[in-house]
């Protein structure tokens, strides 16, 4: 039919091009970050609650004088008046007068570091727990007040020159300890729990029935930790230098390499603890069987120096060691990464052969 005149002429409308399907990583992703904003436990656990822990732990073994070393002196001792002062001019000792019977039950039960004793016509005696530093400690303070106050002279004056800074207190060796142990925590329990509980509701077995692959899924877990990892190091940094004064006396670049590294292996080693696992029960144990020795090993709260010389190469293999290691060298010695090379290393290598096991053994049902 002819075209009405005047009217305008009609253009047959452009067809619209293909259109470009969604990224799967970065729609993964992107769903990991909504389901962890919306739960606010999770929230609690990663960011208020390693800083409670820090707050807890900083004021209970902050620097403060140390308490006097408990002495007793046995009312047997001769003139035993006389032996009490001579103790009691040392700063360090506090002296009681105590029976013998007294005196053996209360250095059996921790309750005095040291007995003194004397014998008529004998030399004094000290009895004590050398096993317990604080008991060899008092034996020593006792020793030298005893030997001054009956007349000894010192033949070379000493000089005391008292250093305290921040470095080497208590808080500086913890903080670095918790931020590894939060990274831990968080990149196992987040991703492993997620896993399964998907698994468990059937959703696995959805996606199973998509084009998405499964390193798109299991790498969306691990990008998605990149997105939390700042704010969860700087919540305990800030934290610690704010209330206590710790200082990151290296470089923010190596913290936050260091972070990554340790976030990118424990994400690894969630997703694989539950590649296969079935049940909330199931992954709740495998965690605690892989976590609870690394919490007691791998220097958090304490250093693992203590443990037998034996263990030293196993514990030092642990990724949660290394990490902590790493963490310290960055933030208490100033160390440039080059000089962690062998933390690193290990950090590298749980990471990378977790992520590839566990993309080898999932299984979406």
């Amino acid at each position: 039919m002819p075209e009405t005149a005047g009217a305008p002429a009609r253009h047959p409308e452009p067809k619209p091009g293909p259109v470009r399907p969604p990224n799967p990583v970065l729609e993964l992703t992107l769903a990991r970050i909504r389901e962890f904003v919306r739960e606010p436990e999770a929230l609690f656990w990663v960011f208020v609650f390693p800083v409670l822990l820090a707050f807890a732990l900083g004021i209970a073994f902050r620097n403060q004088a140390p308490e006097k070393l408990r002495v007793a002196v046995e009312t047997t001792t001769p003139d035993v008046g006389r032996v009490v002062t001579l103790l009691s001019r040392s700063s360090d000792l506090q002296v009681l007068e105590l029976s013998p019977e007294q005196a053996a039950q209360a250095l059996r039960t921790g309750k005095v570091d040291l007995v003194v004793l004397q014998e008529p016509g004998s030399p004094y005696a000290f009895r004590y727990d050398p096993t317990r530093p604080q008991s060899r400690l008092a034996r020593l303070r006792a020793d030298d007040a005893l030997e001054r106050g009956l007349g000894r002279k010192d033949l070379v004056p000493i000089q005391e020159e008292p250093v305290s800074e921040p470095g080497a207190r208590y808080i500086d060796f913890l903080i670095p300890g918790l931020i590894g142990l939060n990274l831990m925590g968080s990149g196992m329990w987040g991703i492993g729990f997620a896993v399964v509980q998907a698994r468990t509701k059937k959703l696995l077995k959805r996606f199973a029935a998509t084009p998405m692959r499964r390193s798109h899924y299991l790498l969306s877990f691990m990008l998605s930790r990149l997105v939390f990892l700042v704010p969860e190091v700087a919540a305990l940094v800030v934290f610690g230098w704010i209330v206590f004064q710790v200082e990151v006396r290296g470089s923010l670049i190596a913290l936050t390499v260091v972070s990554l590294l340790g976030s990118f292996t424990f994400a690894g080693l969630g997703l694989l603890l539950a590649a296969r696992t079935k049940t909330i029960e199931a992954v709740s144990g495998w965690m605690n069987f892989v976590m609870l020795p690394m919490w007691l090993l791998s220097g958090t709260f304490f250093s693992y120096s203590r443990f037998p010389e034996f263990l030293q190469p196993a514990i030092r293999a642990l990724p949660l060691t290394a990490l902590n290691d790493a963490l310290r060298a960055v933030m208490n010695e100033g160390l440039a990464l080059s000089q962690s090379w062998l933390e690193i290393l290990v950090l590298c290598f749980w990471a990378g052969v977790s992520f590839v096991l566990a993309l080898r053994l999932f299984r979406w049902q």
